[in-house]
């Protein structure tokens, strides 16, 4: 997630660096062109690229809504795991009742705590396409990976887990019969958390939208530097250069949003979600080993 106030003008240009020479080496072209020749005859009326540039900036405008509305529902689903997170450790400490003094209660609290934690931090890695065992090994037991290893989704083993753990809490009488309901209430809230995101992740952008939007943009920069020639003279190279930069940019900016889960600094910051959520349940559990809030890196937050 990009962080306020802390963005480099390097990291916004950069997006749009190759556009930007390409637009002003055939700016410069068209005003070479019109000077060396005087091909002004080429030239059309202003009102032409204002139409265009009109209705492209309001198809702009509702694509990154659109692309925004993702992100954000992405961040909603977030928060609700966090919410879960602390809501199905806090049931755990209620219901079962240890007080620390029964081993055996204490080792399957800690145990399902422990793979609540890496169920939150697989889950960002699997919607990233990276490894979602990678660190398995400080969260997880033997038993438990060796399980997971099995399933093509492992955020789902995970629950897997977690409901054959309340399971045998209820025939050790650790519940009762209603703590069951309401602690699976909370794990099929997880599921449909999961769920959700995983639908954000599949479900495509409409495709020809965006070539849509893509052509008409190249089409108004194409038409621009002969809409302003007869006006500006060679003050037309830095002025379409920098309208075009605002479209462009604009546009660049919604193709990332749309897309929440893609390893970039646009990202909903999933990484740093979940080191939050460690360092509350574990707080919970008082646990002295509670790893060290999140830094961002530079200028945004992974």
């Amino acid at each position: 997630m990009l962080l306020k106030g802390k963005i480099p003008v390097k990291y916004i240009v950069g997006k749009i660096k190759y556009e930007i020479i390409l637009i002003l080496l055939y700016t410069c072209t068209i005003w070479y062109l019109s000077k060396e020749y005087n091909i002004h005859e080429l030239s059309i009326p202003l009102g032409v690229p204002t139409i265009l540039g009109t209705v492209l900036s309001l198809l702009l405008a509702f694509r990154s809504n659109q692309a925004y509305d993702r992100w954000w529902e992405a961040r909603i689903i977030w928060g609700s795991i966090v919410n879960d997170s602390r809501t199905l450790t806090r049931q755990l400490l209620c219901f079962v009742q240890t007080g620390y003094n029964d081993p055996e209660k204490k080792h399957f609290i800690d145990r399902f705590v422990n793979r609540q934690i890496f169920w939150c931090y697989s889950l960002g890695k699997s919607l990233r396409g990276l490894d979602a065992l990678e660190g398995s090994a400080r969260l997880l037991t033997k038993k438990e990976i060796a399980f997971v290893k099995n399933h093509d989704s492992v955020p789902y083993a995970l629950l897997n887990l977690h409901a054959k753990d309340l399971k045998l809490a209820l025939e050790e009488g650790w519940i009762n019969e209603f703590q069951q309901v309401e602690l699976d209430d909370t794990l099929s809230r997880l599921c449909d958390a999961m769920g959700k995101c995983e639908r954000i992740k599949n479900t495509v952008f409409p495709m020809t939208y965006s070539l849509y939007i893509h052509f008409a943009l190249y089409f108004f920069i194409l038409l621009l530097p002969f809409g302003v020639i007869e006006y500006v003279g060679a003050i037309e190279i830095p002025l379409v250069t920098i309208l075009a930069s605002f479209f462009l940019l604009i546009e660049r900016m919604a193709v990332h949003l749309q897309d929440p889960f893609e390893n970039r600094p646009t990202d909903t910051p999933m990484l740093a979600i979940s080191r939050g959520i460690e360092r509350n349940l574990r707080q919970m559990l008082n646990d002295e080993q509670v790893p060290e809030r999140m830094e961002a890196e530079k200028y945004y937050l992974m």
